[in-house]
């Protein structure tokens, strides 16, 4: 069989309470980390590159000083040191859950490595995550400030940091695992889920689409779908689903392949 590289995001819905600070769901992420391993051992040719969001850790923080539209004065940049520190306190609790299900989580924090210019990476050490993965190691990656040519500083989403290694290392598909069952047609009614966006009827579905109900600087909902179409667009072959794993089980269903939420494609 061949090798098949998936970008997998936990959303910081999914992995904290977004709506209590600094509250991360530790129950939950212990089963995530079960899940991931399931599927990994039940498919050795899996090469999986794991991001995660910030959930209430980063975003309270980053709301506060601004940090995502740029870091100019000094109040600003210890903001930028506090939004990196909360982000840096939630990956530790997710890597912990990671390897207590005897996964090797190597985290690669993107304020360590990645330059930005306009909240678009520009240079990173891409390197050391081939090595991680030659030796059979999960990288992680996550939601995080970073240093920005144009704007000072800012913070970059997972999905930011994953439109940078899609183009790195051509994973076939990504998923986003959230709360949401999907992408719904009449957010916040929620009464109908879209099951496939395709990129050339995306106009026709748009006005429907939401944003988050929680606070979110990144954007919700449908900045995240129109961000992956355009990576879509992009990259051949490439699919995206995004979808809840809050029920045990269906993130390891949705890392076998199966679509349990809303399948966008070109």
């Amino acid at each position: 069989m061949t090798t098949e590289t998936v970008l997998l995001k936990l959303g910081g819905s999914l992995i904290t309470d977004k709506d209590q600070p600094f509250t991360p769901r530790l129950d939950k992420l212990a089963d995530l980390a079960k899940e991931i391993k399931t599927a990994q051992d039940s498919n050795p040719n899996l090469i999986l590159i794991l991001g995660h969001g910030s959930g209430s850790f980063g975003h309270v923080a980053a709301k506060k000083y601004g940090t995502r539209d740029g870091v100019k004065t000094r109040e600003g940049w210890l903001g930028f040191a506090e939004v990196r520190f909360q982000a840096a306190e939630l990956n530790r609790f997710v890597v912990r859950s990671l390897l207590e299900a005897g996964l090797p989580a190597l985290p690669f924090p993107p304020s360590a490595s990645m330059i930005a210019d306009h909240r678009i990476v520009t240079r990173h050490n891409v390197e050391t995550i081939r090595r991680a993965l030659d030796v059979k190691l999960l990288p992680v990656v996550q939601g995080d400030v970073a240093f920005d040519v144009s704007l000072g500083a800012t913070i970059l989403s997972t999905e930011d940091v994953f439109k940078f290694l899609v183009g790195q290392f051509s994973p076939r598909r990504i998923l986003l695992a959230g709360i949401e069952a999907g992408v719904w047609e009449d957010f916040p009614a929620r009464t109908r889920l879209v099951k496939q966006i395709q990129l050339s009827r995306y106009e026709e579905m748009r006005a429907g689409i939401g944003g988050s109900a929680s606070t979110d600087v990144t954007g919700g909902m449908k900045a995240k779908v129109e961000e992956m179409l355009s990576l879509i667009q992009k990259h051949e072959n490439l699919t995206v689903q995004i979808f809840s794993a809050e029920e045990h089980g269906m993130l390891t269903r949705a890392l076998q392949g199966e679509n349990v939420g809303t399948l966008l494609t070109a």
